[in-house]
Order: structure tokens, then C-alpha cells, then sequence
């Protein structure tokens, strides 16, 4: 999409866009480069499409930085991950705070390095008060998990096991569900991500690799949504 495209109105956006951030070691290996490098540029693809996400009238943008599948890569691989992941958030937070972005967390963190968990609450504190954009982090995510862990606690607490009550104890509880996800790198899976979230979310894949994922992309996406009948199960004259 060029520059000189019209802006979509900020009321066709969609309030919760999901993000499956996927290619980047591809994208190094296309350069001949090590995977390490595809995910220092994946970082600065983050920033663009969280500026994107502001600036279309988003709420909510989930990116899904580090399943708990990917706890199975090469230990080197890992933990660079997590250093490159210490090293952002101890840089932007501060940057996003400024421009009004809370942060939240989601996921199982209990593997964490204590110097990480402590970076993360810091980071969520700082933040949040703010109202201009809520990006949540899956880190240590997985959506399978993310559902049994709130059917336990129904059944810690006596509670009965129902929609309401998982809702409310998902750890995305609070937000609404993702109206957009969108997967980059050619893949048409959901991969574990979100998903009791997603059940009426609509999907946008592309073959684009994320560190190449850019603004336009990004409102074409959105422009892309904003043209979904959306139904949710009933016929269309109903919806």
C-alpha cells in the first residue's frame, strides 16, 4: 500500500489485534546470517507495527513473543531470546510509557530468571495508568495451558466449570477478544496461540516475514478487516 493511500477511518479498526510474529530466523537465513540477527530485526518490526496499532485507533495489540513450545529450541538460541527480550524491555519501556502504552504479560513465568520476572512487574507498574494502548506480551504462552490453568482454579475455588467462569480466569481476562490475528512468514496455523480467545477472531496470513512486516502492511491488514462480514454464528440479514 503506498503512502498516498487514504486513511481508513479509526472506527473500522478493529479494537484487539493478535500478532504471531513468525520468520525472522528465516528471514537471517536468507541473508546468510545467524538467527540471531533475525531477531534483532524482528525487534525494530515490533516498534513499527506498535506505532501502526496507535495510530489506526487499536485498544488492544498481542504479540506473541515466546511460546512455551519454543522452550524446546537450542539452549543458545533460548537464551539469547530471553537477553534480547531483557534488553528491549529495559530500553522501550520508558519510551512507551512517555507515549501513554501500558504492558502486560501473559503466560506461565515460573521459568523465568527472577531478573527477568522482576523487569516485567517493573514494566507493568510503570505503565499501568496509561489509556493510549495496551500491548500485551505472550511470553511463556501457550493457549492450551492458558485454559487448563483456568479450569484449575474453577475447581480450587469450587467454582463450576462454564464459560463465564474460564473467561474470568484466562489470563487475558479483562480484554476483549481479538477481533484481527494476524500471522506473518507464509504459515496458515494458529500454533497455541490464544486459543479459546480466537474463536470468532478473523485471520489474516501473509508471506510476509516478520522482520519485512511494516506499517502498510500492517493497514492493509486492517483495511482487509474492516471489508469481514462479521456474524459471529448468526445468518447475515441477523448480524
Amino acid at each position: 500500500m503506498s503512502k498516498s493511500s487514504p486513511s481508513l477511518p479509526k472506527s473500522s479498526a478493529p479494537r484487539h489485534v493478535a500478532v504471531i510474529m513468525d520468520g525472522n530466523g528465516r528471514w537471517a537465513k536468507q541473508r546468510l546470517q545467524p538467527r540471531a540477527m533475525g531477531h534483532r530485526a524482528g525487534v525494530k518490526s515490533v516498534r513499527k507495527i506498535v506505532r501502526g496499532a496507535h495510530n489506526a485507533g487499536v485498544e488492544v495489540l498481542t504479540i506473541f513473543a515466546f511460546s512455551q513450545e519454543n522452550w524446546r529450541r537450542p539452549q543458545e538460541e533460548v537464551s539469547l531470546l530471553m537477553q534480547l527480550f531483557v534488553k528491549t524491555l529495559s530500553r522501550e519501556v520508558d519510551s512507551m510509557h512517555k507515549n501513554g502504552i501500558s504492558i502486560r504479560f501473559i503466560g506461565d513465568h515460573r521459568d523465568f530468571a527472577q531478573s527477568l520476572r522482576d523487569e516485567m512487574a517493573r514494566a507493568e507498574q510503570l505503565t499501568l495508568h496509561n489509556t493510549s494502548l495496551k500491548l500485551v506480551v505472550a511470553v511463556g504462552y501457550g493457549g492450551q495451558w492458558d485454559i487448563a490453568q483456568a479450569a484449575k482454579r474453577c475447581v480450587t475455588l469450587g467454582r463450576e466449570i462454564n464459560v463465564e467462569n474460564i473467561e474470568e480466569y484466562l489470563d487475558t481476562a479483562g480484554l476483549p477478544a481479538p477481533d484481527l490475528m494476524i500471522r506473518t512468514g507464509g504459515e496458515q496455523r494458529i500454533s497455541n496461540f490464544l486459543l479459546w480467545q480466537l474463536a470468532y477472531t478473523e485471520l489474516f496470513f501473509t508471506d510476509t516475514l516478520w522482520p519485512d512486516f511494516n506499517e502498510a502492511e500492517f493497514k492493509a491488514a486492517i483495511a482487509w478487516f474492516a471489508g469481514r462480514e462479521r456474524r459471529f454464528g448468526r445468518v447475515p440479514e441477523a448480524a
